[in-house]
């Protein structure tokens, strides 16, 4: 189907929405129009500047002929020689299948990997990072559980990031991450390189994962590490096990059992999603070279060397020497390249 046929069918589509929503539709129907309408409003609007700017061409291409005219049509022609290509990339990035959880908040999970007490401690200064970041998008930062080395690294941070579009700016962060440098227990200068690793999930609801009861093993336990005198106390900390699959989610960050089982199974919801996800992607595994990644979570995609005082994606080959403002959540510059290496892919995968 050509380009400009495709945007024929948009706009006779939306055309074809209107009049059915202005007839006696009701109920179900009625929700499901108004939201594909909604949807396609906003391409209609971008179809029709591009439109209006190639008749605005195709008239400045005829007033060329007119002497007096000629002047005012090459400047406009000028000035529609960078505009129209313009509206036409914006067009096509709106009409790439969007993927239905990018306007999702999201769960970030973290857990030092390779490297021992220095994955821990750079593990933790990622958390932050991106606790920072959150802050500069305005979202709300959640932690749901976090516990601490002897020597205050992370032995596992897991956050809550709610806002909108938070899954789609933080999605290709999962994979393995990382960092060279000279620890603080270095007594000879070497440095050492250690690596951690993020996992991104979309937040889901119940509707989008069934869990059934009779799935789950719940135990109950007493929470370790912080708390005082009220750990030894009561069974608070929760252990929830899905039979099926063997997703284990432990959870004791709150004092309350009850909220440690709701947050557990927020976080069970969403590795589950995920799972299904990554099986029913796993087909166009061929497919995916030319893209960002693959989302796994055992992927290298991120160096961060900081005796250079560098910070290198490997899947896009982007270097930025400015680790100091990164690690501060200054990251939208290698997260925004990472979404137009992804919209480049599939626009030319598109064509």
């Amino acid at each position: 189907m050509s380009f400009e046929h495709k945007l024929d069918r948009i706009l006779s589509r939306a055309e074809e929405l209107r009049f059915m929503l202005s007839g006696a539709l009701g109920g179900e129907a009625f929700v499901k129009a108004s939201k594909e309408l909604s949807e396609l409003e906003p391409i209609e609007a971008r179809i029709q500047q591009l439109r209006n700017a190639e008749q605005a061409r195709a008239e400045a291409e005829t007033m060329l002929a007119d002497p007096e005219m000629k002047g005012l049509a090459e400047s406009e022609l000028e000035t529609l020689k960078q505009a129209l290509p313009e509206l036409e990339m914006s067009l096509r990035l709106a009409l790439l299948p969007k993927d239905e959880m990018d306007d999702r908040s999201a769960i970030l999970e973290i857990r030092p990997a390779a490297g021992g007490d220095e994955a821990g401690l750079f593990a933790a200064e990622l958390f932050q990072a991106y606790q920072k970041y959150a802050g500069l998008h305005g979202w709300r930062f959640e932690v749901m559980e976090y516990g601490e080395s002897e020597l205050g690294g992370l032995k596992e941070g897991i956050a809550e990031i709610t806002g909108k579009s938070v899954f789609s700016k933080l999605k290709f962060e999962s994979g393995v991450h990382r960092v060279q440098r000279v620890p603080s227990t270095e007594t000879q200068g070497r440095i050492h390189t250690s690596t951690v690793t993020v996992a991104v999930l979309p937040e889901v609801e119940e509707v989008d994962v069934q869990v059934n009861e009779s799935d789950l093993r719940i135990d109950v336990y007493r929470a370790s590490g912080a708390g005082g005198q009220h750990v030894n106390k009561t069974e608070s900390a929760v252990r929830i096990t899905h039979l099926p699959t063997g997703i284990v989610v432990a959870m004791q960050e709150e004092r309350s059992q009850h909220k440690n089982r709701a947050k557990a199974m927020k976080i069970l919801r969403a590795r589950m999603y995920e799972a299904q996800r990554s099986s029913l992607h796993a087909t166009r595994a061929a497919d995916r070279k030319g893209q960002v990644g693959t989302g796994d979570r055992s992927e290298r995609i991120r160096t961060y060397n900081f005796p250079q005082g560098r910070v290198t994606d490997h899947r896009i080959n982007l270097t930025l020497h400015k680790i100091d403002r990164i690690m501060l959540g200054e990251m939208d510059d290698i997260i925004d390249a990472l979404i137009a290496e992804d919209q480049a892919s599939r626009l030319a995968a598109d064509l």
